[in-house]
């Protein structure tokens, strides 16, 4: 499994209008799925015959340049392996990461679609996904006089990013009453970028954690790690001396190197918080532990994390009756909302 995002938050994006351009024959244009079947391919159901002047390569081309600068954003890259035509349309066949990935794009490149719908097969109804639910079906954490809270995340992760977007308002409103910081899932997806990006969070956080927020906030919107750290007033030099210790005490750009230690043999192992993914059970990216459970957020947006949060005090502070924004941030960089929340990044 990689990035993904569930079946019904795709709907419910098509619902909501992001995904507007459906032709007559219900071709979905919306957001590429990267990772487990969500609709059901059935490449017969293709046969558009649609006509235009782009080569299989041209199209193909277009197609990832598309996935690249709309869709993915900067959180990964995707790259073409070959384009070839089948059912009258071309069938596109790309990486990103150490994954491959089969979408298909008219013959003109105009309609890039994810996969066909099978219409003689019914498709499986939805459970109900925790924007809806709003924690109904969720545990709540255990109660302590000062909740303790660990998001874990990978830095380039967009799911990652957008809960990291929801919860900063929460750590600025409850800086003083909560332990609340920003850890990391044990192994990466995203390049050498990510690596380099969670050492350099995990340095600020030990180093300057009182420049941490600014920091965070600045990078969750640029993807700017040199922009940010001169923003936020980072001293460099600390943080260089301590990614190169944290470096050789945790063997990460060893264990990047060798590719025999990954994961699956896909997945670079990122090691420092590898006792605490084990003992939460964390998986994937986001992971919310409050008070050493794994609980859901649901929404992500700022006031469902500051309720979450707050759920955990034995004694509510003042500051969990302001009120946040209660509109869901939006994946990957930048200060986009959504219209719905959920997916992750995760084997």
């Amino acid at each position: 499994m990689t990035e993904k995002i569930s079946r019904q938050n795709f709907v419910s994006q098509i619902l909501s209008g992001q995904a507007k351009n459906l032709t007559s024959i219900a071709i979905l244009v919306a957001a590429i799925i990267i990772g487990g079947a969500i609709i059901y391919i059935n490449p017969s159901f293709l046969k558009l015959g649609v006509t235009g002047g782009l080569t299989a390569q041209q199209a193909g081309e277009k197609a990832i340049k598309y996935i690249n600068e709309s869709l993915l954003r900067g959180a990964a890259t995707a790259s073409l392996l070959n384009t070839t035509e089948e059912n009258g349309v071309y069938k596109l066949n790309f990486k990103i990461a150490e994954t491959e990935y089969n979408s298909y794009v008219t013959k003109n490149g105009k309609v890039f679609f994810i996969e066909g719908i099978n219409t003689e097969s019914p498709l499986p109804t939805p459970s109900p996904s925790p924007e809806n639910s709003e924690n109904e079906n969720s545990t709540p954490a255990p109660k302590t006089e000062k909740p303790d809270v660990k998001l874990f995340v990978m830095s380039y992760c967009p799911y990652g990013l957008q809960a990291e977007k929801a919860v900063l308002p929460a750590m600025d409103l409850l800086r003083n009453k909560a332990e609340i910081g920003v850890y990391f899932v044990n192994y990466i997806m995203h390049g050498k970028k990510e690596l380099d990006e969670n050492l350099k969070q995990y340095c600020i956080q030990k180093e300057e954690n009182d420049k941490f927020t600014s920091y965070l906030s600045c990078f969750v919107k640029e993807g700017d790690s040199e922009k940010c750290s001169s923003q936020a007033q980072i001293n460099n030099e600390k943080i260089s001396a301590c990614i190169t210790a944290t470096d050789n005490e945790f063997n990460i750009s060893k264990q990047y190197n060798d590719q025999s230690t990954w994961l699956g043999g896909q997945y670079p192992k990122f090691g420092i918080y590898d006792s605490l993914n084990n003992q939460y059970g964390v998986k994937g990216s986001p992971t919310l532990v409050i008070n050493g459970k794994a609980v859901e957020a649901g929404t992500r947006s700022p006031e469902n994390f500051k309720k979450v949060i707050c759920q955990a005090f034995n004694n509510p502070p003042q500051e969990c009756s302001q009120s946040l924004s209660n509109t869901s941030t939006s994946p990957g960089f930048g200060e986009g909302t959504a219209t719905s929340s959920g997916g992750g990044c995760g084997q």
